[in-house]
């Protein structure tokens, strides 16, 4: 097998037609039962879904109880029952009135009464889980729960919805962003962005590893502001000389897992990079105005 060779030619249009089908999946998900439909059944299926799942969206989420939502659930997270989000029921006709709203799995044989989310430590098929999971945020797993909620009640909630999207079992998926945990969005899907006090507040030995090898670096950029805000008669330094101090104190330290001649190869890329941008702004001066060196004589004997 080892010398045989197998050369594939695809068509001009073999990225679009690979596209349609993602949008294919997306869209109908297994509601075809594993046949594609025919370009007209997928259209009578476009006519019908789609406006009913623009207007009746439904968001989910694993939420603590401070009201942060840890986990945002799309299409392929897990459920206890071992099936994916988008084998749930996700859309209806008319959204139930009852709470909290169930969302069946629609695989056969599957005796699951509602969607819930699986942590990443895994799963355990019973009847009576209990878990010492910890999330990001701090709450154990028991102080977590399902929501799964109109648009009207999460933005009662404080909470983004994004932009109406005709895909299956978004869930509460709203952007990138949302594949991320709670406590790492700092956006409203989680409780907002901590307050200044919060964000720079001293670094101790309980902070994440990276804050503590960076430690004395961001000690050395804020002397280095003051330096700056003195020389500028206490007016304070621009931007651009903030983040480039900032970018050079980080720059300056070794990065997880980097070995020396890593490093100082990196290091010399950076030197070369910032040379050939500066030749290149000079050059862009206009004329009359091209910086010129001054020489510096050999003292005399």
């Amino acid at each position: 097998m080892g010398d045989r060779m197998v050369h594939m030619k695809f068509g001009g249009n073999a990225a679009a037609s690979v596209d349609a089908y993602l949008e294919y999946k997306r869209i109908v998900g297994e509601d075809d039962g594993g046949v594609t439909f025919t370009p007209e059944q997928y259209e009578a299926y476009k006519k019908k879904v789609l406006p009913m799942r623009m207007k009746n969206r439904l968001f989910t989420a694993w939420t603590s109880s401070t009201g942060m939502d840890c986990n945002l659930i799309g299409p392929q997270h897990n459920c206890f029952c071992e099936h994916r989000y988008h084998q749930h029921k996700t859309d209806f006709e008319k959204i139930p009135t009852e709470r909290p709203i169930l969302l069946p799995c629609k695989v056969k044989g599957c005796g699951c009464l509602s969607y819930h989310f699986v942590p990443k430590v895994g799963s355990c098929k019973c009847g009576g889980f209990t878990s010492s999971y910890t999330c990001g945020c701090g709450q154990p797993y028991f102080a977590h729960s399902m929501v799964v909620e109109t648009r009207e009640e999460r933005l009662a909630r404080g909470h983004p919805v994004g932009q109406d999207v005709p895909y299956q079992a978004m869930g509460g998926l709203t952007g990138f962003s949302s594949l991320a945990e709670g406590y790492m969005r700092l956006d409203p899907s989680g409780q907002g962005a901590p307050p200044d006090e919060f964000l720079n507040q001293p670094i101790t030995s309980s902070d994440h590893p990276f804050l503590r090898v960076n430690a004395e670096s961001i000690k050395q950029h804020k002397t280095n502001q003051r330096a700056i805000a003195a020389r500028h008669g206490g007016q304070g330094p621009s931007q651009e000389e903030i983040d480039a101090d900032l970018a050079e104190r980080m720059s300056a330290m070794k990065r997880p897992g980097e070995s020396d001649m890593d490093f100082y190869e990196r290091r010399y890329q950076e030197r070369q990079k910032a040379e050939r941008e500066r030749a290149r702004a000079s050059r862009a001066l206009p004329a009359g105005k091209q910086r010129v060196g001054r020489r510096i004589e050999p003292p005399k004997k």
